[in-house]
């Protein structure tokens, strides 16, 4: 595709309601096997929000559709991943400031913003098994994308790829913040419901890309 301009980022959240509306039951459950089992509520909530405040827009830029989408996610889900959430869509809102379409060298952009704006506000670091380990790799191969001239619809694909290994990878890990971090070995063997909720959200925009 060429890029994503304002009425494929309305679609996209558009479709981030719906996916996360469906994957609520099951992100209730896994979130359940070591937190608090809000999680699934949480994305759905925010996430439907943030599509109706996006969809209400009169005048939209890229910039100031994911800073409303944050902001709406924020308002209505102010629970710890909700704010994880609203933080990276408003820090890679500001990354993108300015574009009328979002290539390859702006989404990557985008993600590495996303990426730094939660793992400051988390505090967390790569290996702690939250969703930092898979916004990571998103991040990355956007990057390693972005410098090798790739298409939006590949590269996006390629950041949907590791961040599926990624999210298999932490299951070996051992929670480090939150309830979770309670656990501890009781973790391992475990995927992380943080991450869980990042590779949705690449996975999303990626099918976005494709279509």
């Amino acid at each position: 595709m060429q890029g994503f301009g304002t009425d494929e980022i309305a679609a996209l959240f558009a479709r981030l309601a719906e996916v996360f509306a469906a994957e609520k039951e099951a992100l209730i459950a896994l979130d359940g096997k070591v937190g608090d089992s809000d999680l699934g509520l949480t994305m759905a909530k925010g996430f439907g929000a943030a599509h109706a405040a996006v969809a209400a827009m009169e005048t939209p830029t890229p910039e100031a559709q994911f800073k409303t989408g944050g902001a709406a996610i924020a308002r209505a889900a102010p629970s710890t991943m909700g704010t994880l959430m609203a933080t990276g869509l408003l820090r890679g809102s500001a990354a993108v400031s300015g574009a009328d379409r979002l290539e390859t060298a702006e989404m990557a952009a985008f993600w590495s913003a996303f990426r730094d704006g939660v793992a400051h506000r988390g505090r967390a670091q790569v290996g702690d098994k939250t969703v930092l380990d898979v916004l990571h790799p998103i991040a990355e191969t956007m990057q390693a994308q972005a410098r090798e001239g790739a298409a939006l619809d590949a590269a996006l694909d390629r950041a949907r790829v590791a961040a599926e290994q990624a999210l298999e990878d932490t299951k070996d890990l051992v929670a480090q913040h939150g309830k979770a971090a309670a656990f501890q070995e009781k973790t391992r063997g475990i995927q992380d419901a943080g991450s869980t909720v990042a590779v949705i959200l690449i996975r999303t925009m990626a099918g976005c890309a494709a279509d």
